[in-house]
């Protein structure tokens, strides 16, 4: 059975020096095993500073902000776990202690953080323009092009549930803001 946790961001161990082509051989195997579903990001974070050569002057270079570690915003099943932890110049996921044993997600305001230090402003999205009973499509995550109607909103944790007809039943989804648009 292939149990489901949520959608979070995750940290991978990567062979030192090696962070890119982890990046890299992740997406091309996310791309290949059609796990765009599960797997939405891939995050190398890295910032520009200002380093001084021996002349004098200064150049701006780029470093990695965490050696060793990637950065992945995906939904951990059996299947995205496995593919992840056996993609080449992969060691491992940082919080799995082995076993089974499933990675523990990194807290949002940990990621905040993160983005903050490589410039990156996330999408604030309480500028949500829906209201309950409007109905939306959803442009991203397992339901992406499916429409349904917008049960309640939460502002503060960024996340609408959405009334999405299945199989001849109304099933409520819980999605990001940034996963759904309104219909007009």
């Amino acid at each position: 059975m292939d149990t489901q946790e949520p959608r979070a961001w995750y940290i991978v161990q990567t062979v030192s020096k090696h962070e890119e082509q982890a990046k890299m051989n992740i997406e091309l195997r996310v791309e290949s095993l059609g796990m765009q579903e599960y797997i939405f990001n891939v995050l190398v974070p890295k910032k520009i500073v200002r380093e001084k050569k021996k002349n004098g002057e200064y150049k701006e270079v780029e470093v990695i902000l965490y050696p060793k570690y990637i950065f992945i915003d995906m939904i951990v099943t059996d299947d995205t776990w496995f593919m992840v932890r056996n993609t080449p110049l992969v060691t491992g996921f940082l919080g799995s202690s082995g076993g089974g044993a499933k990675p523990v997600p990194v807290s949002t305001e940990e990621m905040q953080t993160i983005f903050d230090l490589m410039g990156i402003k996330e999408e604030d999205n309480t500028e949500f323009t829906g209201e309950v009973g409007d109905q939306v499509e959803i442009i991203s995550g397992s339901f992406k092009g499916s429409e349904g109607i917008i049960e309640s909103i939460d502002l503060s944790k960024k996340v609408v549930t959405v009334l999405i007809s299945m199989f001849g039943r109304t099933t409520p989804a819980e999605l990001s803001l940034s996963d759904v648009k309104v219909i007009k």
